[in-house]
C-alpha cells in the first residue's frame, strides 16, 4: 500500500497549491447550487412550482455566454501560455466574488436581475478556463504518461469539493450561504497570490514608444494571428479535430440538461433544496471514486478513447432515464450513470494534451472549450422553449422531460464520433507555434 500512496503523493506535489485553493473555490460556488433555483423561482414567480421566466433567463444566459466564450476561452488559454498561469487563475477565480455578493445582500426581483447580469460575466470569463488554464499547469509540472492519472484527480477533487459544499448548504439556514460562499471565494484567489508558483518562463517585455493605435493594431494583429495559430493546431492533427466534434455534440447535449434539470425535476416532482442537494451529493460522492481511484487504475489498460466512449454511453442513458422518469425516484437511480459520465472530461483533456505539443497545451485546451462553448450556446435555443412547452398545460403529449430525451441525440453523435477517434501522441519532431508576449515586439 505504501508504493501507491507514495505514487499519488509525487503526482500531487507539484500541484498542491493549485489544487488547494481550487477546491476551495469549488465548495463556495458548489453550495449555492441547490438554493439557486428555490430563490430565483420565488423571487421572479412567487407561489409558483413551474417559472417560465426562470428557464428563458437561464437559457438567454446560457447563449450570451456562449457567444462570448468562443471568443474568450481561446484567448484566456493564449494568454495562459504567453503571460503565465497565475494571472489567468487569479482573475478567472475571482469574478465569482460580485454576482453572490449581491444575493448576500438582497434576494428581491431587482436583485436577482443584477445577479445574472453579474454572472453571465463571470462565466464568460471563469466557465471552462478555470479548468483549462488548470489542466495546462498540471501538464507543465507532470511527467506525460502520468497525466490522464493526473487530470482525473484533478476532476476528482472537484467532487470531493462539490460534495462538501453541498453538507455545507444542507446544515446552514438558508439566510447564511452566499455570506460563507463569499468568503470562501475571497480566500481562493489570496492564497494563489502568495503560494502558486508560475509555471510558464515569460519572456522579457521591452519598453516600446509607438503610439497608442499602433500598439491597438499591434495587439489585435497579434490575437488575430495566435487565433489563427490555434485553429492551425487542432485542424491539422486528425486527433485534435475529432475529439473537437465528439467535445462539440457532448456539450451541446449536457449544457441543454444542466440548465433545465433542476427546474425540470421542481415543477414535474417538487424537489426543492434538500431533494437537490441529496442527488448532487450521491453523484459527487461516486465522481470521486470513479475519477481518483477507478480511472488512474483502469486507464493504462483500455486506455482514453474507451474510457470516453463509455462515458458517453452513460451520459445517454443519464438524460432517457431523466428525461422520461415516471416517478419522483427515478432521478435519483439515473444519478449512479452520471457516476459514469463525469468521466468524459478527463478522459478528454488526456487525448488533448497527448496530441498537444508542450508550448501549445493552453491553445488546445482553450480552442476546442471553445468549440464546447459554440455547441453551450446553441443549446438553450432549442432546450428553453421545448422545456417550458412541455411543462406547460398546452404541451402535445404527456413527457414533462422530452427535452432530455431529445438531447440525448446530441450524445449517441457525439459516441459516433469517439468510437471512430484514433487518439495518438504528438510526435517529437511535431511542428510548435513559438510566439512572442502579448506586447512583445513583432
Amino acid at each position: 500500500m505504501a508504493p501507491n500512496t507514495t505514487g499519488v503523493w509525487e503526482l500531487m506535489r507539484p500541484m498542491l497549491h493549485l489544487l488547494l485553493p481550487l477546491c476551495v473555490h469549488w465548495v463556495a460556488e458548489e453550495m449555492t447550487v441547490s438554493v439557486l433555483v428555490d430563490v430565483v423561482t420565488e423571487a421572479l414567480c412567487p407561489g409558483e412550482s413551474t417559472c417560465t421566466e426562470a428557464i428563458y433567463i437561464n437559457g438567454l444566459q446560457q447563449t450570451i455566454v456562449g457567444v462570448f466564450k468562443m471568443a474568450i476561452l481561446p484567448l484566456l488559454g493564449q494568454l495562459a501560455d504567453e503571460h503565465g498561469r497565475k494571472p489567468m487563475l487569479l482573475l478567472t477565480t475571482s469574478t465569482s466574488i460580485f454576482p453572490f455578493a449581491i444575493l448576500a445582500w438582497n434576494r428581491s426581483k431587482g436583485f436577482v436581475y443584477a445577479y445574472y447580469v453579474l454572472r453571465t460575466i463571470s462565466y464568460i470569463l471563469s466557465q471552462g478556463s478555470i479548468f483549462c488554464i488548470a489542466v495546462a499547469y498540471a501538464a507543465d509540472v507532470v511527467d506525460d504518461g502520468k497525466r490522464a492519472a493526473a487530470f482525473s484527480w484533478i476532476t476528482g477533487l472537484s467532487s470531493a469539493s462539490h460534495v462538501l459544499g453541498n453538507l455545507l448548504a444542507l446544515c446552514l439556514p438558508e439566510k447564511y450561504i452566499f455570506v460563507v460562499s463569499i468568503a470562501l471565494l475571497i480566500i481562493c484567489p489570496v492564497y494563489m497570490q502568495f503560494f502558486l508558483v508560475e509555471t510558464v518562463k515569460l519572456a522579457p517585455v521591452r519598453n516600446q514608444d509607438s503610439a497608442c493605435l499602433s500598439k491597438m493594431i499591434k495587439v489585435l494583429h497579434k490575437r488575430y494571428k495566435s487565433m489563427r495559430d490555434a485553429a492551425t493546431i487542432v485542424f491539422s492533427s486528425p486527433t485534435l479535430r475529432g475529439i473537437s466534434l465528439v467535445s462539440f455534440f457532448y456539450e451541446l447535449g449536457t449544457s441543454g440538461i444542466t440548465y433545465v434539470l433542476w427546474y425540470y425535476l421542481k415543477a414535474a416532482f417538487g424537489y426543492g433544496k434538500n431533494q437537490f442537494s441529496e442527488i448532487l451529493m450521491m453523484v459527487e460522492i461516486g465522481s470521486i471514486v470513479s475519477q481518483m481511484l477507478v480511472l488512474p487504475l483502469i486507464n493504462p489498460l483500455v486506455g482514453e478513447k474507451i474510457i470516453l466512449c463509455i462515458a458517453l454511453l452513460a451520459s445517454i442513458a443519464y438524460a432517457l432515464f431523466n428525461g422520461l422518469a415516471w416517478a419522483s425516484w427515478v432521478p435519483y437511480m439515473s444519478a449512479f450513470f452520471k457516476v459514469v459520465v463525469v468521466l468524459v472530461t478527463p478522459s478528454t483533456y488526456a487525448i488533448i494534451s497527448k496530441a498537444s505539443s508542450s508550448t501549445n497545451q493552453g491553445k488546445a485546451q482553450g480552442f476546442i472549450a471553445g468549440v464546447e462553448s459554440i455547441a453551450s450556446l446553441l443549446s438553450p435555443l432549442v432546450m428553453s422553449p421545448l422545456t417550458s412547452w412541455f411543462l406547460s398545460d398546452s404541451a402535445p403529449f404527456n413527457c414533462k422531460g422530452f427535452s432530455l430525451v431529445c438531447a440525448s441525440i446530441s450524445m449517441v453523435i457525439a459516441l459516433c464520433c469517439a468510437c471512430i477517434l484514433k487518439p495518438e501522441a504528438i510526435s517529437s519532431h511535431h511542428s510548435e507555434v513559438i510566439e512572442a508576449p502579448l506586447l512583445g515586439d513583432s
